[in-house]
C-alpha cells in the first residue's frame, strides 16, 4: 500500500514531528546540555551568548507546517505531537502537544517562575550575561527538555492517548531514536493504527509502516494532505470508547 492510499483512509489522524520538519525554515535540532548549563555559569555566558543569533527566533512555518495546520482545520488530525521546541508549528495555526517543551519560555530552576524567552534575550543583549531570575536571582534556564531529562508525565500521557485514538499516525522528520518519543510508533501499530512514516533516513520503525516515504517533509506532506478521503462508516480506535 502507497502512502497515498493510506490517507486516502485516513479520517482520524496522529502525527508526530522532527526536526525533519523545520529543515526547510532553517531550523536544526534545538537540544542543550542541562548538567552543563546548570554547574557552569561560564557554560551559561556561553550558550546564552550563542542562542542571541540563533535562526530559531527569525524562522517562518514552512509547507510541511501548513499541510498539517490544514489537515487540523479540516478535522482529519486530531492531535499533533511534535519533538520540536521551535514553535512553528503554533505560528502556522496548529495547536500542538509539546512533547520536549519550548524555548519561547524560561523557568526558574530556585523558584520555578516562568518569563517570556524574548525578554531575556534583551537582558543579554543588555549586557546581562548569564539573565538571572528577576524574582529570587536563581538561574533561568529553557522551558525545554535537555538531553537526558525525562519528559513530563501528563505529556506523554496525553500522547499515548492520542496515538491510542487515531486510524493512521502520520510521522514526519523525526528519525525515531529519542525515547520515549519513538515508542509512540509501536504503540500505534499495536493499537491498530496504519503508520507512514516521512523520513530522508531509515528508522528503527520502518518495519512497522503501512508506508514509507523517502521526501523532504515539506514536498511530501503537502502531498499527502492533498489526497482526498473515500473512507465511509465507522472509524474504531482503542482510544475514544464512542467509537466502538
Amino acid at each position: 500500500m502507497s502512502a497515498r492510499d493510506v490517507m486516502a483512509l485516513a479520517r482520524r489522524i496522529t502525527a508526530l514531528t522532527g526536526a525533519g520538519v523545520s529543515l526547510e525554515s532553517g531550523v536544526v535540532r534545538f537540544r542543550f546540555d542541562a548538567s552543563a548549563f546548570l554547574t557552569s555559569a561560564r557554560v551559561r555566558r556561553e550558550v546564552w551568548e550563542s542562542w542571541l543569533d540563533d535562526p530559531l527566533w527569525t524562522a517562518e512555518p514552512n509547507a510541511a507546517h501548513r499541510a498539517l495546520a490544514g489537515l487540523q482545520r479540516a478535522g482529519r488530525v486530531r492531535s499533533l505531537l511534535t519533538q520540536n521546541v521551535d514553535g512553528l508549528h503554533q505560528r502556522a495555526g496548529s495547536p500542538v502537544v509539546e512533547l520536549h517543551g519550548t524555548m519561547s519560555r524560561v523557568v526558574c530552576v530556585s523558584c520555578g517562575a516562568v518569563g517570556a524567552m524574548g525578554e531575556a534575550l534583551a537582558r543579554v543583549r543588555g549586557g546581562e550575561v548569564p539573565p538571572d531570575c528577576a524574582v529570587c536571582g536563581g538561574v533561568l534556564r529553557p522551558a525545554a527538555v535537555a538531553f537526558g531529562e525525562p519528559l513530563p508525565d501528563d505529556v506523554l500521557r496525553t500522547a499515548r492517548m492520542a496515538v491510542l485514538d487515531c486510524d493512521v499516525m502520520l510521522v514526519a522528520g523525526t528519525s525515531l531514536t529519542v525515547e520515549p518519543a519513538a515508542q509512540l510508533v509501536p504503540l500505534a501499530a499495536k493499537a491498530g493504527a496504519a503508520v507512514v512514516i516521512c523520513s530522508l533516513d531509515p528508522t528503527p520503525y520502518d518495519s512497522l509502516a503501512a508506508a514509507v516515504v523517502r521526501e523532504p517533509a515539506a514536498s511530501a506532506l503537502p502531498e499527502l494532505a492533498a489526497v482526498p478521503v473515500v473512507a465511509t462508516g465507522p472509524i474504531r480506535t482503542w482510544g475514544d470508547p464512542s467509537t466502538w
